[in-house]
């Protein structure tokens, strides 16, 4: 909920600060001046699912406290969900080639995190490769965190629509791993049931339990304060078994960002803990 007791605001701009406040509070997670106009447009079907017509509506729902959950539902509605399956192929790819050959090496059972795993896209792509690649249940576990409980729920369900299913599968690949048809799509067990889902906030909670070989976080540490971001890499960091390596999104780096993670000389794109300095 919103901390400060504020009186009812009276304009939208007062508004527009009051749920960005929200989610920053919530989530960590920023809302840039040049997002701030797509808010209204991204709360509508809530506002109307609520009989509102303003955000001032429902930001005085927020400060009065007349529906518990409505804090929880505006700050999942703000998330960025956007995901696909395989998306940025080459990173995902690259990133199945690192869990073959630390399986390889390490003789035991892999321990991968997806944190920010939206619905369920990542770390199904995931579940995937390893069936590719030969490796089976026994020979790698996958973790998939996400904050928002809607996310989280739905990911569960491992059921996608037609125009999800399409977006980075082939042909091969929904045949092969997904049964259904027309509308729905739901993903085969074997690949479902290597996955454990749970609700995780990266800024306040601590990472789940165990270490990890691998830890993928991608298009999510952007979104967060430089403060932030940095405590996020320190809690992978801590999570991270030596000799594991960190996934970030294409266009991300942990280059002045933090001093806990170095690029890995063994595969370009991906990241390893950063020798300690005394």
């Amino acid at each position: 909920m919103i901390q400060a007791p504020i009186a009812h605001p009276t304009g939208s701009a007062t508004a527009l600060g009051m749920i960005a406040r929200l989610l920053e509070d919530r989530t960590g997670q920023q809302i840039a001046a040049s997002r701030a106009w797509r808010l209204e447009t991204t709360l509508k079907p809530l506002l109307r699912d609520h009989g509102m017509t303003t955000l001032d509506d429902l930001v005085s729902g927020l400060v009065t406290a007349r529906d518990a959950k409505l804090s929880d539902q505006v700050v999942d509605a703000l998330l960025n969900q956007e995901s696909s399956f395989f998306r940025d192929a080459a990173v995902i790819d690259l990133a199945g080639d690192a869990a073959q050959a630390l399986h390889a090496e390490r003789q035991r059972r892999l321990r991968i995190w997806s944190a920010g795993c939206s619905n369920g896209q990542e770390p199904l792509s995931l579940a995937i490769l390893c069936e590719e690649r030969g490796l089976g249940e026994d020979s790698v576990e996958i973790v998939a965190t996400d904050v928002s409980h809607g996310a989280i729920a739905r990911a569960k369900t491992a059921r996608f629509s037609q125009f999800e299913i399409q977006r980075g599968l082939s042909i091969r690949r929904m045949m092969t791993w997904f049964e259904g048809g027309g509308e729905d799509w739901t993903a085969r067990r074997e690949l479902v049931r290597r996955i454990q889902f749970r609700q995780q906030n990266l800024v306040t909670d601590p990472a789940p339990a165990g270490g990890f070989d691998m830890i993928l976080c991608r298009n999510v540490l952007l979104y967060l304060s430089p403060e932030l971001r940095a405590a996020t890499f320190e809690n992978f960091a801590k999570a991270l078994r030596p000799g594991g390596v960190l996934v970030l999104g294409a266009s991300e780096t942990v280059i002045g960002q933090t001093d806990r993670f170095a690029p890995s000389d063994r595969w370009r794109g991906l990241y390893t803990l950063a020798a300690r300095r005394d």
